[in-house]
């Protein structure tokens, strides 16, 4: 249930100066696969490429040599993935950190290896298995493969992630010349974070109009206080923090096949987990309950929340798992979950102002068919439901809880 530990975290990655177009596809693909793999060449071999995705974020496709007499698991075992960023990502992803990331994970055993960097992507090893659709997040045998593979994550992983091979962080520098009418935020633990990336995203939110600069500044103060407000240092991990995902939907978890095993509600499915565009230090609280708001999918249908007893079975095993790789006397293990089922509550709404601030800029660069401005609202509704539930000021209105604080709430 993991990948070999054979990719060492460091800048030594093989560069090849060629660049993908998405105009000209197949041949900028097939040179790039040709230059990495020149053996590849030649009448016996068959390459075909399958496309995962496309758009904003990135071109994701799946290069196969489709030689004479090889299984599909074969065939498979020397697939290669090739990553396309899409233009304008450098707004919302750090693509050195992003690297950086990869590669510390492959080192960990956690993500598969690093083959090469182009001038705009990466390509690496193919994984093999099932992307999830939100509802088998629901499941007990996934939602259990998830919690301990993420326990696992935030054990063994040092808590500032890619400084294994460091990088220089633009966050501050960035953000420090564009502060108008407000200073931006200082984060307990210096350097990338969760904290660190919300706050760009809140300075590259745009400004064109009086209610634009009136919503950035709204967006801010909340920061502001949610900052000062949750970033105690109080969470597991080392200062409060973990080496988090921070993008846990359903497509980024894989379940590995099984062969012809049948799969009982008590077992453990065994999954991995993709797409490392976001990791990035952050309390664990953050990426459990970032993980478990994308239940509801992207039609953010809150019926899909998990209740309270649903969170402690998850966060059991996730504590299991955290302690197992800890290597933590078992005995802590009621005052970790406990510890977790109340961090987790604090911080159940902060993945709605984090989204939601990433879908406003969405609405402004993608060119996917997507509707990113309803989405926002949506995932910022979720930021003020929690806001007025714990200050009093839904029900001293005499309003009707929102559905997904009540989800929230229920024991069973």
């Amino acid at each position: 249930m993991g990948f070999s530990k054979n990719q060492t975290a460091t800048p030594n990655l093989r560069y090849i100066p060629l660049s993908y177009s998405p105009a000209d596809s197949q041949a900028s693909a097939l040179r790039l696969i040709l230059t990495l793999n020149p053996d590849w060449e030649g009448p016996e071999n068959k390459i075909e490429f399958v496309r995962f995705t496309e758009g904003i974020t990135n071109t994701l496709l799946k290069i196969i040599n489709r030689k004479s007499g090889l299984t599909d698991e074969q065939i498979d075992q020397d697939a290669i993935l090739m990553r396309a960023y899409g233009n304008g990502t450098e707004i919302l992803i750090d693509r050195e950190r992003e690297t950086t990331s990869h590669a510390l994970l492959a080192s960990c055993g956690l993500a598969p290896p690093l083959l090469a960097r182009f001038k705009n992507g990466l390509l690496y090893r193919f994984i093999r298995g099932k992307p999830c659709g939100h509802e088998d997040l629901t499941t007990p045998p996934i939602y259990r493969g998830v919690a301990r593979r993420l326990g696992q994550w935030h054990a063994v992983l040092p808590s500032n992630g890619a400084s294994a091979a460091p990088v220089e962080d633009s966050t501050i520098s960035d953000i420090e010349e564009r502060q108008e009418e407000f200073e931006v935020i200082q984060p307990r633990c210096a350097g990338p974070s969760m904290w660190s990336v919300l706050q760009k995203w809140v300075l590259a939110l745009p400004v064109s109009t009086p209610e634009q600069r009136a919503r950035r500044l709204g967006l801010q103060k909340e920061l502001q206080w949610v900052v000062e407000k949750l970033d105690d240092g109080n969470g597991i991990g080392e200062n409060g923090l973990v080496f988090s995902h921070c993008d846990l939907l359903c497509a980024n978890v894989i379940v590995l096949p099984t062969g012809d095993k049948s799969t009982s509600s008590d077992d453990i499915a065994p999954v991995n987990f993709i797409d490392y565009e976001y990791a990035v230090p952050a309390p664990a609280a953050f990426d459990i309950a970032n993980h478990l708001a994308e239940w509801i999918g992207y039609d953010c249908d809150y019926n899909m929340i998990p209740t309270q007893s649903v969170r402690r079975q998850f966060l059991t095993e996730y504590t299991k798992s955290y302690i197992q790789h800890r290597g933590l006397d078992a005995s802590s293990e009621d005052e970790i979950v406990a510890r977790l089922f109340s961090d987790v509550d604090r911080f159940r709404a902060i993945p709605g102002l984090y989204w939601g601030v990433w879908a406003l800029i969405q609405a402004q660069i993608s060119q996917i068919d997507f509707d990113y401005a309803s989405y926002a609202e949506l995932r910022l509704g979720e930021y003020w439901a929690w806001k007025r539930e714990i200050d009093g000021t839904r029900q001293s209105s005499g309003e009707d809880m929102p559905l997904r604080e009540q989800r929230w709430a229920q024991e069973a």
